[in-house]
């Protein structure tokens, strides 16, 4: 009953947020600079032909009239058609889906993979001149740099010199896993490059904790080794906070994705997004910035059944989590 609640609970605030969050994207698209009709027109266009367009798409209806038939469809499943290629939404959406989860799951799998060892070694190494210095500084180094100042950095560096990898190509899994890997390690690496460093300095923080805690000590006097301490008593007792960031971290990276893609001339969700925006093709954007924020929810969802089963106080069936 108390799970079952719980579920209630969730779905009712999760659908709260799609709601505020479609009645942002459905305003904000309409305040941009430069409406639809302008964009596709041109600054030359009479008025008249701007009105045609208008009554074409039925903007010439009060906002709210819009918003309450896009809402109903949306509800429906039907995203609507793009005001530029009249393609259905969803279908655009759902082609472009491999790519942007591909690039995700390998920028995710790449923060694990290094940002989780090396927070565990600048932890253990805090100490002074134990290079725990050295790892903050180059996590430090990756939080500040953006995305798009890498990414344009690595397309101009591969671009320039023949180092093995390509740029601004892509082929698809399904017609050569080998080709289609090699163009998306570059995108993959600029990606994870903020998530990695973020991964290290939680990484770090939690194994700090966890040190000072009471079996650890026992441990140590029990003569056990350092890395045996490590795997047995450290890793698990610190995941929690790294497992909430990894959660968080891959429904940001799905955002971040949306530069990297532009930048590497990707055909992601990302990149298609950034060209509505530029086209005021309105159904688009709104679908994307949409589904992104249903991703995260779920995200978020997943993240607190998983914090339960690393620490069953925290869990959802111990009531201690609304």
């Amino acid at each position: 009953m108390r799970l079952l609640m719980w579920w209630a609970g969730r779905a009712l605030s999760s659908a709260a947020t799609l709601l505020g969050v479609s009645v942002l994207i459905f305003t904000a698209v309409r305040l941009m600079p430069g409406g639809f009709a302008e964009t596709v027109l041109g600054p030359f266009a009479t008025a008249e032909q701007k009105a045609e367009l208008a009554t074409r798409y039925g903007l010439d209806q009060p906002v709210f009239m819009q918003y309450g038939h896009w809402l109903a469809a949306v509800a429906g499943g039907d995203f609507g058609i793009s005001m530029i290629s009249r393609q259905p939404v969803g279908a655009e959406l759902l082609a472009r889906l491999p790519v942007t989860g591909e690039l995700t799951v390998l920028a995710v799998a790449a923060s694990a993979l290094a940002g989780v060892p090396l927070g565990v070694l600048t932890a253990v190494r805090s100490r002074p001149g134990g290079g725990g210095a050295a790892g903050r500084l180059l996590s430090g180094l990756g939080v500040s740099v953006p995305e798009f100042v890498l990414g344009s950095l690595v397309v101009f560096v591969f671009s320039r010199y023949a180092l093995g990898l390509e740029v601004g190509t892509w082929v698809p899994f399904t017609q050569d896993p080998a080709a289609n890997l090699a163009t998306m390690v570059l995108p993959a690496a600029v990606l994870s490059v903020f998530a990695i460093s973020v991964t290290a300095r939680t990484t770090r923080d939690a194994v700090l904790g966890v040190l000072v805690e009471p079996y650890v000590t026992a441990a140590v006097g029990r003569g056990e080794s350092p890395w045996f301490i490590v795997r047995h008593h450290i890793l698990r007792n610190a995941a929690t906070p790294v497992v909430t960031l990894l959660g968080t971290i891959t429904a940001y990276l799905l955002g971040g994705a949306l530069i990297v893609e532009h930048v590497f001339n990707l055909p992601g969700v990302g990149s298609y997004i950034v060209q509505a925006v530029g086209r005021r093709d309105y159904a688009v954007v709104q679908a994307g910035v949409l589904l992104a924020a249903a991703v995260f929810i779920v995200m978020n969802v997943l993240i607190d059944l998983l914090v339960g089963v690393l620490d069953p106080r925290l869990g959802v069936l111990a009531g201690r989590r609304s």
